[in-house]
């Protein structure tokens, strides 16, 4: 029988399980997704007994086939969402989701209790406030429904709640706390003092790292359970632990999000640049992070040019780099595309089409997105000196897209990663005491170093 660490990795989409053996390779794989359900506010939710009906029945049926000796179990999922229980361990209230938008006299009279809003900001990480922070989802929970509130024994956050499904133990780790929650204190690596004056220092539960295991009896097996684990954070774990030299990742998806572990200056001073934000590493350690909506601008925008073009959804995924309709297109560089969910300060009022054919309209497109992808790059590395940049997610496998970042990065070394494993790996490696060599984005990852392209004139 094979020894291997299972995984729960939680999107709010997909739900997975994989089953990794000692090298970290996939030796199991199944998922599954569920049909939303409503808060009392009619809010779309996640369906949490749903979810926990199914981690506990997937996790009985592999330990009960006896096809494989699980070892340890990890648990990885999306952040901003917190689970209530009462002193049964049972949750209180929906799964409230991060989208909910939020009272605004809620945040007026946070401000007033705490402000001012830029200070307060800045030593906590964070960009904006709305429910996307888990701390504000505490405090609206305390101001409206007192009653609820006031039968809390704890409030864990969504990984650590997975865990606490397998082993009882209610616990916090920096991860989950440390991904714009406005719960802690950059400066003092403490929770922000507005925690301790509110109280909630007494439900959340004490913290712990993140490389934290429980060895115990479940079901009669000897296993390490895991408590669980930020996924964004859990992506960037495997790079951090095998690479040795300074590098960002640029991870991209519906958000491309990119990832400085190595910042000297991780707060930002710029209040109102709002995509800019921390993150936290497994060790406490801040990670300064820059977002753009670039994956979902891109969905918007390919639907419109198919439409237009009479093309098959398919069309944009053959389209590949072409030197010369790029030449044509920066020749006489203009801005074409009105974004409709990124703010640009070059936009146009109107999408203007100068092309007939949609491989013109789509390099012009991508040359506009990635000028975006490059600001928001240069904003994560600021005066760092980072010499090398790793790609992953859905644009790595965009063409265009990595032959003009490497074209622009001609001084840094730009690699892509094939990383579709990567929150769950992530969660994997942060339970084990395999140490990890310079070959394993290579062996695991699917590792590519680019070039970039030469430009004759």
């Amino acid at each position: 029988m094979k020894n291997v660490t299972a995984v729960f990795d939680i999107g709010k989409t997909n739900k997975k399980f994989f089953l990794f053996d000692k090298n970290f390779k996939e030796v199991h794989k199944e998922y599954i997704s569920f049909e939303e359900i409503e808060d009392e506010d009619g809010h779309p939710t996640e369906n949490l007994p749903a979810l926990q009906k199914w981690l506990k029945a997937v996790f009985n049926r592999i330990l009960e086939a006896k096809e494989f000796d699980v070892k340890a179990i990890n648990f990885s999922t999306y952040g901003a969402s917190l689970v209530h229980i009462d002193e049964d361990g049972n949750p209180l209230t929906p799964l409230y989701n991060y989208t909910k938008p939020l009272p605004e006299e809620i945040v007026t009279s946070f401000f007033e209790a705490y402000g001012p809003k830029e200070a307060f900001l800045q030593n906590t990480g964070c960009a904006d406030l709305s429910m996307l922070n888990s701390g504000l989802q505490l405090y609206w929970l305390k101001k409206s429904q007192p009653e609820v509130f006031s039968k809390i024994k704890y409030s864990l956050h969504l990984p650590q709640y997975l865990s606490y499904v397998f082993t009882g133990i209610p616990l916090s780790e920096y991860t989950s706390i440390g991904c714009h929650t406005a719960l802690w204190d950059y400066e003092k690596k403490d929770y922000h003092s507005w925690v301790y004056k509110e109280g909630f220092d007494k439900i959340l539960p004490p913290i712990v790292s993140t490389e934290t295991s429980i060895n115990m009896n479940y079901n009669g097996n000897r296993i390490k359970i895991g408590v669980g684990i930020h996924d964004s954070s859990a992506a960037l774990l495997p790079y951090v632990r095998s690479i040795k030299k300074k590098f960002i990742l640029v991870s991209t998806g519906t958000w491309s999000i990119v990832f400085n572990p190595f910042t000297e200056n991780p707060i930002s001073n710029d209040i109102h640049n709002t995509d800019t934000i921390n993150y936290m590493r497994i060790n406490g350690k801040p990670v300064k992070a820059t977002r753009i909506f670039l994956g979902n601008e891109y969905k918007v925008q390919v639907e419109k040019l198919n439409e237009r073009f009479g093309v098959n959804d398919d069309f944009h995924r053959q389209v590949k780099f072409d030197y010369d309709t790029y030449l044509e297109i920066m020749k006489d560089f203009n801005f074409c595309y009105k974004w409709e969910s990124i703010f640009d300060e070059d936009m146009p009022d109107k999408t203007k089409m100068l092309y007939h054919k949609y491989e013109h309209a789509y390099h012009q497109l991508m040359t506009e997105l990635v000028l975006l992808q490059i600001k928001c790059i240069k904003k994560a590395i600021g005066t760092d000196p980072i010499k090398r940049i790793y790609i992953d997610g859905g644009f790595s496998n965009n063409d265009i897209y990595i032959k003009l970042l490497s074209h622009n990065f001609r001084d840094k070394k730009l690699s892509t990663t094939d990383a579709s494993l990567g929150s769950a790996l992530g969660a994997a490696i942060s339970i084990s005491d395999n140490k990890l060599n310079s070959k394993f984005l290579k062996e695991n990852y699917a590792l590519k170093k680019h070039v970039p392209f030469i430009v004759s004139g």
